[in-house]
């Protein structure tokens, strides 16, 4: 049996900018990436707390310690800038994999600066 199972979160992350003139995506300050263990170009699903929406994009590298969050393309007609989102990743494990996995999971503040992982 496989499990699809959280693997890494960016926690109640503020939005930017919104760029709708944009082929698709969300840009993410690569440092939060590193620490959340998310890829560029890693499917990726955003939660928005402003407005109950849930997309799924993909995430771009921004500038390191920018605090950068810009929903672009489609992505950035469900959310502003000043919105609260979660981003979310997921992994696909073996029932024993699943069992001993531990998501990496990182708390921001207003600022979108790492405050716990």
């Amino acid at each position: 049996m496989l499990r699809q199972m959280l693997n890494g979160k960016i926690h109640r992350v503020t939005v930017t900018e919104a760029c709708i003139d944009y082929p698709g995506s969300i840009t993410i300050d690569k440092k939060l990436m590193a620490a959340a263990d998310i890829l560029p170009h890693e499917k990726v699903l955003i939660a928005n707390l402003n407005n109950g929406s849930r997309i799924e994009s993909y995430a771009i590298p921004g500038p390191a310690r920018s605090g950068v969050i810009c929903l672009n393309g489609g992505a950035a007609k469900h959310g502003k800038a000043g919105d609260i989102v979660i981003i979310l990743t997921f992994a696909v494990l073996t029932d024993a994999e699943a069992r001993k996995h531990r998501p990496k999971i990182v708390h921001v503040d207003r600022k979108n600066r790492i405050v716990k992982k």
